[in-house]
């Protein structure tokens, strides 16, 4: 991993370590196993991660698993690959948040006998009835002064079962009358009448996040809580609980901007909607946000990572542009993908002054960039395949391919000249017949005519057929979050997000390319072996850069 650049929050904990020099950094990454991880987890693992790494500290991951309802299995699994995926391994451990509930549940009741919480059997609606606006104070619940003895009681009770979903809360005691609305009494336990997918049916009362959190970071030894900005106005909610329960180990709370791209939607519920409607082909959708769409596609953690450190660490919001990240994995693919020829919308070229039997050899380099990795041989034969857009029989001004009358280089091999072209009952181009310039196969020809088109091809008797997905944004909308409220963000996908093009010619040797694997298709793009559908392959990113100008 590169340098790691500082940022406000490694200033922060430069000034803690200079009043504590033996502090050890700890964080942590907590995500909640109810949905595949995105590209804004991503920045989220990369700012924890890399602060660890910087001091020397360690690197948590705390599955989030407080809320049954939602979680799953699949997701945890899910996560944990994402994350070996993305080379952070979680030095300090793996831990689960419901490994905690026991100590929840301690703490909860020593906050009911220092008469800091009590519970209470207002419903939902009532709750936020009561609790106010942002002008007004909240009104104090019928059920706050409870005695020590009846709050236990009934605790106890709910967590017997004895109550049904939604008739009672355990609410922290703080101020009805706080300007901020997360300290009005907020709910630190609710009844949820769900099996666990860790704890089974141990439990039915479940602690909400706001509680369970600060504790968890308090029981692990984190120092440093990092996360997005939306917990700003929790933190001191956050920093109640950590007073309140009585800890030595107390974790400050600190807060960054999420990462908003263009064109896509982060929200968890959104993508879960996309995939269950069938919108999508399943969460490692290459058009999706989440990290296993983003490396079916084809995209790296390094060029992830340099995109996250690019977008910067901040707390003021901001959207940034997806072509920044295509700009990522572009350079790095530049410098390391291995060139190969793919004729996506193939038309047949006839060579009609070669022999039909022969066959000849010709030498392209693998990968410019680095002459080290030597030269391959394509097979020249008769019969062969160009693009379709490289043949014009009107062209526009300053078409440099092949029309009618013109020649054109076949990249490395010779030049050659059109002389007729054969249609189909449907006027459709079928065929484009040409003659060769045998001696222009190493070089220029001898009277010294320029060629200034150069265009590449395929043997069509050795080269494979394939399918080529083409992918572009998942949404019209630049920003999604500025959707009217009258309409939905399905009203806004991009009808040509994906374009699946079949009788694709490829080289002979993709063939063997095993899925994962990742090629520049010359004139054409950077593109990945489907990692789901056998002989596919996937567009990454265009050859062209517009990012920055």
């Amino acid at each position: 991993m590169e340098e790691i650049k500082s940022n406000f929050i490694h200033e922060i904990i430069d000034a803690d370590l200079a009043a504590n020099p033996s502090l050890k950094i700890h964080t942590r990454f907590p995500p909640e196993p109810n949905g595949y991880l995105h590209i804004g987890s991503a920045k989220a693992i990369w700012i924890n991660y890399t602060t660890a790494k910087k001091y020397g500290g360690l690197f948590n991951l705390r599955y989030d698993d407080t809320n049954p309802a939602k979680e799953d299995d699949e997701y945890v699994k899910s996560i944990y690959e994402d994350l070996k995926w993305l080379g952070c391994e979680p030095n300090g451990g793996v831990f689960y948040g419901s490994d905690y509930f026991d100590i929840c549940y301690n703490y909860a009741v020593k906050l009911i006998k220092d008469g800091k919480a009590y519970v209470c059997d207002l419903s939902a609606d009532q709750m936020r009835e009561y609790r106010g606006t942002l002008t007004e104070p909240g009104v104090n619940s019928p059920y706050r002064d409870r005695s020590v003895e009846e709050n236990l009681e009934l605790f106890e009770r709910m967590k017997n079962g004895e109550f049904p979903d939604g008739a009672k809360t355990l609410r922290a005691k703080i101020d009805m009358a706080s300007p901020n609305i997360n300290m009005r009494d907020p709910a630190i336990y609710r009844i949820v009448h769900t099996s666990h997918h860790r704890q089974g049916d141990k439990w039915c009362i479940y602690p909400l996040y706001d509680f369970a959190h600060p504790i968890q970071d308090a029981t692990e030894g984190i120092t440093h809580s990092l996360c997005s900005i939306e917990f700003e106005n929790h933190r001191p909610l956050y920093d109640w609980v950590i007073d309140n329960i009585g800890v030595k180990n107390k974790p400050h709370q600190y807060e960054f901007a999420r990462l908003n791209v263009t064109h896509t939607v982060m929200s968890k519920r959104y993508l879960r909607q996309l995939v269950e409607t069938g919108l999508v082909d399943g969460w490692d959708d290459p058009r999706m946000p989440t990290l296993c769409g983003l490396r079916r596609r084809g995209y790296s953690p390094s060029a992830i990572f340099d995109f996250v450190s690019r977008a910067g660490v901040a707390k003021a919001y901001s959207v940034v542009d997806y072509e920044l990240l295509e700009h990522c994995i572009r350079e790095e693919l530049n410098e390391s993908a291995p060139r190969r020829i793919a004729v996506i919308d193939p038309v047949k070229v006839v060579i009609t002054n070669y022999p039909e039997d022969k066959v000849e050899y010709f030498e392209l380099p693998n990968n410019p960039q680095h002459e080290e990795e030597g030269k391959r041989k394509l097979r020249f034969t008769r019969q062969l395949y160009i693009e379709r857009s490289d043949f014009s029989e009107v062209p526009p001004p300053k078409f440099f391919r092949l029309k009618p009358g013109g020649e054109v280089r076949l990249m490395g091999a010779y030049i050659i000249k059109c002389n007729d072209v054969v249609k189909d009952s449907a006027g459709n181009i079928s065929e484009i017949h040409c003659t060769c310039d045998f001696d222009t196969g190493c070089g220029t020809p001898a009277d010294g005519r320029k060629v200034k088109g150069t265009i590449h091809w395929l043997s069509a008797e050795y080269s494979e057929e394939a399918t080529v997905r083409l992918y572009d944004h998942l949404f019209t909308i630049e920003n999604v979050a500025d959707i009217p409220e009258d309409k939905g963000f399905d009203d806004y996908l991009n009808p040509d997000s994906v374009t699946v093009v079949n009788g694709c010619r490829v080289e002979p040797s993709l063939r063997d390319s095993m899925p994962g694997d990742k090629f520049q298709f010359v004139r054409t793009g950077y593109f990945v072996k489907d990692t789901k559908y056998p002989n596919t392959f996937n567009r990454i990113v265009g050859l062209k850069d517009s990012y920055g100008k």
